[in-house]
């Protein structure tokens, strides 16, 4: 059987799906695929690497440093967030990132991204990351706070826009049942963009980006009923907030940042605990890699 982990994006909520990942870590469960959008696929690198606590250590210890996360960097890269601080200073200077655990791992990996000219998702994996983070960039880099990233001679942005939830493509990847970690509560009804008029003046070179963007609430609730299909056929199964997290994509409280982490350690017990055997029909020591 070929497991796969679906993880939705979120900016800081993100520290949840980092406190599931960590409670798979701290239980030893590596899945056989991992597949995430915007800071969805920044974390499952590190659970691909196997690094417990590094993401969030990394939030505890940097999150309040404005090249991180501040209007400084906005002024100053046109980003909100610090992309090269986050991708290139943190990883190889300040929290190394274990690249030869991350490149031994049998796990596939598939980050989603977003090409500004089609408006289309593309999906890149492992041999993408080997010469850069330059996917990465582009699957966390949010219109307007961002610039789009370039690679391989296209230009992309956030691949949340086009698939804010990627499980249609785990399964086109061959895994039979995947477990999908969101960081919206199930209830979530995601409400247009109150920022058009301005991605419209903004982005206006680009229509087919702005009409995607025009669409973005109806596209999160298609995601939502794909989930809900592939769950009444029992081939995925959810781990969520079961009620919406107390902070929003760019908190930079760290005592926040904690609570909602360790919401997703305790759920992610939970799941392993109570519910794997069961929706897996396999003994969990099977998994214990």
């Amino acid at each position: 059987m070929k497991i796969g982990i679906v993880l939705e994006g979120g900016g800081l909520r993100g520290c949840y799906t980092t406190g599931v990942l960590d409670s798979f870590l701290k239980y030893k469960f590596m899945s056989d695929y991992v597949i995430g959008v915007s800071a969805g696929a920044s974390h499952g690198v590190s659970y691909i690497s196997r690094q417990y606590g590094r993401n969030m250590r990394i939030n505890k210890n940097y999150i309040q440093d404005k090249r991180y996360l501040s209007f400084y960097n906005l002024i100053t890269t046109g980003s909100l967030f610090g992309m090269e601080f986050l991708y290139e200073i943190v990883p190889n200077e300040l929290d190394k990132f274990d690249y030869d655990s991350f490149f031994e791992n049998k796990c596939e990996f598939k980050a989603g991204v977003t090409n500004i000219n089609t408006g289309k998702e593309e999906f890149f994996g492992k041999e993408d990351l080997k010469n850069g983070a330059e996917v990465l960039k582009a699957s966390s880099s949010i219109p307007l706070i961002s610039h789009p990233v370039e690679y391989k001679g296209e230009l992309y942005l956030d691949g949340g826009l086009t698939t804010p939830i990627p499980i249609d493509k785990a399964f086109e990847d061959g895994c039979d049942k995947v477990i999908v970690v969101l960081t919206r509560d199930r209830k979530y009804n995601k409400p247009k963009l109150k920022c058009l008029p301005l991605i419209k003046l903004r982005l206006r070179e680009f229509p087919k980006l702005t009409s995607l963007m025009e669409r973005h609430h109806v596209i999160y609730k298609e995601n939502q009923q794909k989930i809900e299909k592939y769950e009444k056929e029992g081939k995925a199964i959810v781990i969520a907030p079961k009620m919406p997290l107390k902070i929003d994509r760019f908190e930079k409280n760290p005592d926040k940042l904690m609570d909602v982490y360790e919401e997703g350690v305790k759920d992610g017990e939970i799941f392993l605990k109570e519910k794997f055997e069961k929706f897996f029909k396999i003994s969990i020591n099977e998994y214990q890699k």
